[in-house]
Order: C-alpha cells, then structure tokens, then sequence
C-alpha cells in the first residue's frame, strides 16, 4: 500500500462541554489561519446560532490547518503538512454526526475533562473508534481547574479503554492491545492554548505555551492515509452542505484513485444504481475557507458539487471500475415525535409568510433526512402528520425549533419510546446515566431516579462534596427528567447518559404530578379572570393574549384536569366599589422554552410551535369532545384489565 504523508485526518470526540470546539479554535489560531488583526470569536466552529445559544455542538465540521512546524521536515513534507481536523458533536442524541465523522478519519484525539473524567458520551465515541480499528490519543483537558485530578482521570480513561477493547474483541474485531496500552497522553489547557506531555500539578497550567506537542502526537501517531496505487476512484460521501451558487455539495473523503474538476464520473447510489455525473466544481478546505482546486488525490476530504441529490453514504467511483464502498452504518433511532400541521384557532394569525400547510412540512422533513441519516419520518394514521424517530429528545426538539425559525407553524407530540417485540415481548429502550450532584441531593436524586424506575449501578464519591451516580433507567423514564433535576438541586446537578439496548417493558411511569388548567372557550386573557384564578395554580400566559379552547394556560396546584374561563370580563355596574383603590398583582407567568413544553406535555397533549410563540395544548380542542374520548380511554383500560 502507498502512503500519503503530507495529510493527516483526525477527529476530535469527546463527552458534551470538555472542550473540543475551544481546542480547534486554539489549533486554527496558532496555525495562522486569522491575520494578526482579525478579532477571532470564542467557538469559531460553532457557525449555527443554535449551537451558540445552547453552548453545544451540534452538525460535525471539517477545517483544515496547515502544520510548518519542525516535525514536519522530519517526515519529508518541509513544505507543511496538512490536517484534516473534523469537530464532532458530544451529546449523545448527534451521535449520528459522530459517526459519520469517524469514518472520514484514520485516527481520534479523545478530550477528556480533567475534573469530570470519562462520562457516558465518552465511553460512546471511545467504543466507534475502537470498532473502526482507529488509534487513539487521549488528551486531558482543562488541567487548570482548581478541582482538577489529572492522575485519577488518566487511569479512569485507560481502564475504560481496555474495558471496551475487550468488548470490541468479543464482538470478534481484532484490536492491537499493546497499542492501545502506548496511548500517548497530552496535558492541555485549551482556553489558554497551552499543551505538553508532561503532566502538571492539579490545578496547574502545563509547562509549554504552546499546542505544539499536540500537533506532534498526531503526526506521530495518526498513520498517513493509505491507497492502491492504479486502484479505481473511490470516494464515500460523510457529509452534505450547499452553497447559494453551487447548490448542493457533498463532502468527500477520497480513499483511492483522483476526482479531477470537468471530468465525469459515476455515483454508486443508496439503492445500488449506478448514476454517471460532471464535476461542475471541486472545493478544499483551508482553515476556514473552501478554495477551488483542479484535484485531489487519496486522503483528501473535499466538497464536490454537480449532483442535486446527492445522499450521505454514497460512493463516487470510476464509471468503468465501479468499486462501491460499504454505507455508514448508523444507532437505530430510540425516540419518536409525531409532527404536523397547526390546526389551532390562532394558525397563521400571527405574521405574514408563515409556513402553514402539510406540504411544506413535509417537504422540510425530507430534506432534513438528506443531511441527518440518524432520523427516520414514517406516516401516521394522518395525512397531515408524521413520527419523526431520532436518537434523543434534544436533537428532534433541535429539528422544532430550527423549523420554528424558517418560519414553520406546526404541532409537535409528547416524546414516546421506540419499542421493539423480542421473542413476543415488548422491549423499550434503556439508558445509563451518569449524575453529578452535591452531596446533600443524593437522596433526592435516588428518589427522582427511583420514581423513574432507574436502578443504581454505582456511587463515586471525589472526596470534593460531589457524587457520581450512575443508573440504568428507562428512555421514558428521563423525558422530563433534567427539568426536575435541575429544580431538586437548585440548579446544581448534571446528567448525561447513552444508550444501553433494550429490556422488557418496565411498567406504568408517573413523571408529571400536577393537571392542567385548560381553557374552556376563545378569547383574551383578562387580568380579571386571572387575579380569581391564580391561587388554584400557575399561568403560562400573559395578560391580554389570545386564547382559544383546549389551550393548557396553566399547571393546576392538583393532579386532576381543571376547565377554567380564562377570558371573564369584571361587569361595570353604576355602584362604587369600597375595594375599587385596591392594587391587586398578578404572579409573572412561567415561561417554558420549547424543550420544557415538550417535557411538560402529558399523553394527550401536544405543543403548538409559531415563529412567534410556543403554547401546549390539548390534542382534542373541543372540551366535549375530550371528555368523551376520556371516558372511552377509561372503559378500555378496565376491560384490559
């Protein structure tokens, strides 16, 4: 095999806010890629708005920095080496994205947080780059945190790799053990931009002021891409992005062979056709940017553009050889919502342009399935609505609110479980779960957990007043669950968790304790009507906005379902009032973001999603008509019975 040693392709993976995104800032920075003038933003990678508001990353990206340093004469490529660097997400619900950037590289560097040590996420994209047979370097960092225990986190990350090792080789892929135990190990302080090999004190900055040891561990250690040399074009696409002048462009990793701009060759499709096409455009990254280029050559990742439709997984091959390469195999989805269309009183009565009809709903959702292969959209019993499957409850409310903001009204379900029948039982998917709390919550957390029908595996206690729970709890059993926790710890506690299989159906789960105020008839919201009903409970809804019938405008104090008129007018009469000088005040209504309506939502409940608002509400408006389909639900749950 023919090696290519001016490129190195590496991934960054790591458990969600120890500092991948920072990482790569600090590498493009100290790689030149910005002028001495230009003012760099923090998380420069972090281009979407969403990921900036939310702090997380959420699509994977590709820049490329070029590395002139010493070692780089060493290896024969004076002129610089360049690094292919892919920025993946560290919530589990994007491990699709995950994925798809380990099977553009041939090496990771795993982050892991000097305090925190290995979490949930950590152990899942530890466990893809073992199975992908990829070499690992572990880099730890935020060494500078006062609460930092370098050492304990060094030895927890090894025997988690040789942990999983052993259930990779079980699964009957062979791994090299003894250079899985060589792991090079780099101490960093990614904000600072410093790095060395050699471990600092607790607490302590490392000795170089510079990334300058990182960048030699991964020329040292990630192997060059190899290829066959004469060997036919082969070039699997990992990724889909667009341009305003291009239209679409896949992002390709070549593995053999060279695509050459204005040259036709053939694209291996999903289904197994063969579809011959022009490369109108050839694009590569250079730290930021994508230039044009003539070609390139085995290692490169480019962007390609002359197919409209495009799809993740396919190949592009010589038309006369075709060579296909196996497609990105991807987690099955564990969570479902069902999404439709607004068929509230107030649809489209908000502002101009909304994007209103079944149509072009559906439209949005197929072309969300082009760039993200870890969702399915399966029809419903509807034709106005479907259930969109995804990994998690964050990354399909992630989908709701991006369409929110293209301007899409639509109805968003309650989060359900996918479940499966395994030899005629029904299995629901399970999680583990990883919580960090004050010592003086452990008690309440094991209650919440308890309700949930979570089952303790472990307890770690620091020495520092924090504990690490560790559970396997139901997928249903955690919607809703990070509300509640942050409430039972006053803001404190952290979780984290990643998919455990499946298990028999655990039983009935209560998550929610309160009923809803439901607003019995259209209209305004009156400040009267509110000041009588606000001690039976909390308002979701300002004074004077619109209301209709069948919209949850509060959380009752009791756990039964109360029809209240939200919109009574006080009657003027000629009689002067002894009370008329009275101030009376109005408790501020709760507002709840999109991810909260969703975990407050009960079965028969859904959230209303408007570029302008977010309201819950029933999934039958008319009261009469609820009343009606409860009583039915009642009669067949006592004869199951």
């Amino acid at each position: 095999m023919a090696v290519r040693g001016d490129i190195r392709n590496v991934a960054i993976v790591a458990h969600v806010d120890h500092g991948k995104t920072t990482l790569v800032n600090a590498m493009l920075q100290q790689s030149h890629v910005f002028s001495e003038r230009e003012e760099v933003p923090d998380r420069v990678m972090d281009s979407n708005d969403l990921e900036r508001e939310k702090g997380i990353t959420i699509l994977a990206k590709n820049t490329a920095v070029e590395y002139t340093g010493p070692l780089a004469a060493k290896y024969g490529h004076p002129e610089g080496i360049t690094l292919n660097i892919i920025d993946t997400p560290g919530h589990a619900d994007f491990g699709g994205e995950v994925e798809r950037g380990i099977s553009m590289v041939d090496g990771v560097v795993l982050l892991v947080d000097a305090s925190e040590g290995p979490l949930p996420q950590t152990r899942f994209v530890l466990r893809k780059a073992l199975e992908a047979k990829l070499p690992v370097i572990l880099c730890v960092n935020k060494v500078d945190r006062p609460d930092a225990r370098i050492s304990e986190v060094v030895g927890e990350t090894s025997d988690l790799l040789l942990g999983l090792a052993d259930d990779v080789q079980h699964e009957g892929i062979d791994l090299n053990l003894d250079q899985l135990l060589e792991m090079p190990v780099i101490y960093c302080a990614a904000k600072a931009g410093y790095a060395s090999v050699n471990q600092p004190a607790d607490g302590g900055m490392p000795d170089n002021d510079n990334l300058e040891p990182l960048f030699e561990a991964i020329i040292s250690n990630i192997p060059a891409p190899e290829y066959e040399e004469g060997a036919p074009l082969q070039a699997h696409v990992a990724n889909i992005d667009s341009s305003d002048f291009l239209g679409r462009l896949g992002l390709v990793r070549i593995y053999n062979g060279t695509l050459e701009k204005g040259k036709t060759y053939g694209l291996s499709r999903v289904d197994g056709s063969l579809e011959n096409f022009r490369v109108s455009e050839l694009l590569r990254t250079q730290g930021l940017d994508r230039i044009p280029v003539a070609s390139a050559g085995p290692g490169d990742i480019v962007a390609v553009a002359g197919v409209n439709d495009i799809m993740i997984g396919e190949t592009i091959v010589d038309p006369n050889d075709p060579k296909p390469l196996p497609l990105i195999h991807v987690d099955e989805p564990a969570i479902s919502m069902t999404f439709g269309v607004n068929d509230s009183p107030l649809a489209g009565t908000e502002g101009k342009d909304h994007k209103l009809t079944a149509r072009m709903i559906k439209d949005r959702l197929d072309r969300e399935l082009i760039g993200n292969v870890s969702i399915k959209v399966l029809p419903t019993d509807r034709p106005d609505a479907w259930e969109v499957q995804g990994r998690g409850e964050l990354a399909l409310a992630v989908l709701a609110e991006q369409m929110r903001r293209e301007g899409y009204e639509l109805t968003v379900g309650r989060p359900q479980v996918v479940t499966k029948k395994i030899d005629g039982v029904i299995n629901e998917p399970m999680e583990n779960t990883t919580i960090d709390v004050p010592e003086e919550y452990m008690g309440t957390v094991t209650q919440l957990m308890a309700d949930r029908k979570g089952r303790m595996d472990g307890m770690t206690n620091h020495g520092s007043g924090w504990v690490r729970l560790q559970f396997t709890v139901p997928s249903r059993g955690l919607i809703g669950f990070r509300t509640a926790l942050l409430s039972a710890t006053r803001g404190t506690g952290i979780s984290s968790s990643i998919s455990a299989g499946y298990a028999p159906w655990a039983g009935e789960i209560t998550i929610r304790q309160n009923g809803s105020m439901v607003s019995d008839r259209q209209g305004v919201a009156t400040p009267y009507a509110m000041q009588r009903l606000q001690a039976r409970g909390n308002f979701f809804v300002e004074p004077q906005s619109p209301v209709y019938e069948g919209q949850v405008v509060g959380v009752n104090n009791k756990p039964d379902e109360l029809d209240v008129n939200i919109t009574l007018a006080k009657h003027m009469t000629n009689m002067r009032s002894s009370t008329a000088d009275v101030l009376e005040t109005l408790t501020p209504p709760i507002k709840m973001s999109l991810e909260e309506s969703l975990d407050f939502a009960n079965e028969d409940e859904c959230v209303e999603v408007t570029p302008e608002s977010i309201r819950v509400r029933k999934i039958i408006l008319g009261r009469e008509d609820w009343y009606k389909w409860r009583a039915k639900q009642r009669r067949q749950n006592n004869q199951t019975k």
